[in-house]
């Protein structure tokens, strides 16, 4: 029930709707947990058929909030609950920088190599540069999706879909954007990315495209066509991560639906019909993503049909997963690791890291590859 119920955040709602939303998670419980169905599936026994390695690790806090690893340049940047912030070189794991924004943090990491931003807590937003802190802005409503930093610029997204744009220089706000929207959004992080000259972030079950100097907006896309009787069922935000690749941006529609945007058009590719919770990976051919009980499905990424499915880690609370080169890399519950063959979804290696769950997706620069596990670990990996 735990992992529903957060996921759920009310706005402006009558205690009917309230009423509704708390049976329909009940009801949702009940296919997702606590039956002998949700029993996480047994790790299958493998011959390694490709080679991989830890080439460093550090530590972090326990990462109790929604972490998304900045990977940007020559640098991993990462946080821990407690509001360290470090930049780490991609090669060895040497520390470049660290800081402490003295609060614990709620969202994060957002950078572009040069700014780092995250959100407290206490819905303080919070950009700092070469590990010094720069400024400070309070923030009107709450923030669990790592920032976008980008063209001089720090870009937030809401738990109720507001964003608002702040020089990232001189934390001056640029603009806000306000939508009307549903009466239920989801407290999970959302899309906000960038392509080309257009911010691009979810709204609701849609992909939308936003001037990044005037906050108006461009273009919307669909990824589904939330389909319900009542504002629960209707719920289809879209989740994190997003992927990109050339035109296209794929992304997940809370249990409803995976699909991909031309982003270069403005218009819906593809959309198929799933369940799911998490965001999805991606290359230049596929587009991968998890089921609500942890089934992998690989899509064609111009047309969505379905290249394979893997069922060997159900109910293993995967995370979203990342494409490298020809392999799919995921992490789980148990802090195990899995690199599947892109090509056909088995498995071909498995490597450990601290028996606590992987809490945000695998991100890659050059061949390295970062886990980031609850109780703080930090491991690289180099599949070869």
């Amino acid at each position: 029930m735990s992992r529903l119920t957060s996921w759920v955040s009310g706005r402006q709602l009558q205690r009917g709707a309230a009423l509704l939303a708390v049976s329909a998670l009940l009801s949702a419980c009940s296919l997702f947990g606590g039956d002998k169905a949700s029993k996480p599936a047994e790790l299958e026994k493998i011959t390694p058929a490709i080679a991989g390695r830890v080439v460093w690790n550090s530590s972090l806090d326990s990462v109790q909030f929604p972490l998304s690893i900045a990977a940007v340049a020559d640098q991993f940047v990462v946080a821990g609950t407690d509001g360290v912030v470090t930049a780490l070189q991609a090669a060895n794991g040497k520390p470049l920088w660290r800081a402490d924004v003295g609060q614990k943090l709620k969202a994060g990491v957002g950078s572009d190599g040069r700014f780092a931003a995250v959100v407290t807590r206490n819905s303080e937003l919070v950009v700092l540069e070469a590990g010094r802190v720069l400024w400070r802005k309070t923030l009107l409503t709450p923030v669990i999706t790592a920032p976008l930093v980008a063209g001089e610029r720090v870009f937030v997204l809401s738990v109720d879909r507001q964003v608002l744009a702040f020089d990232a220089q001189e934390g001056r706000k640029l603009w806000e954007m306000r939508r009307p929207g549903d009466a239920l959004t989801l407290a999970q992080p959302g899309v906000i990315g960038a392509f080309k000259d257009t911010l691009i972030v979810g709204q609701g079950a849609r992909l939308t495209g936003v001037d990044p100097n005037k906050g108006t907006v461009r273009w919307e896309a669909s990824v589904a066509n939330p389909r319900g009787t009542n504002e629960v069922e209707r719920l289809a935000d879209l989740v994190g991560p997003m992927f990109r690749s050339g035109d296209l941006l794929c992304a997940r529609a809370f249990q409803s639906a995976v699909g991909c945007v031309n982003a270069d058009r403005g218009l819906a590719q593809w959309s198929r019909n799933v369940g799911g919770i998490n965001g999805v990976g991606g290359s230049a051919s596929l587009v991968v993503g998890g089921d609500a009980s942890d089934r992998l499905t690989a899509w064609n990424i111009n047309n969505g049909e379905v290249q394979w499915t893997a069922e060997q880690f159900l109910n293993r609370k995967l995370s979203a997963p990342l494409l490298q080169a020809s392999t799919v890399i995921v992490g789980d519950f148990e802090g195990q690791v899995h690199f599947l063959s892109a090509e056909t979804g088995k498995t071909q290696l498995r490597l450990s890291t601290d028996g606590s769950p992987i809490v945000a997706a695998p991100v890659a620069l050059g061949q390295t590859v970062l886990v980031a596990t609850r109780k703080g670990g930090l491991y690289a990996f180099r599949p070869e």
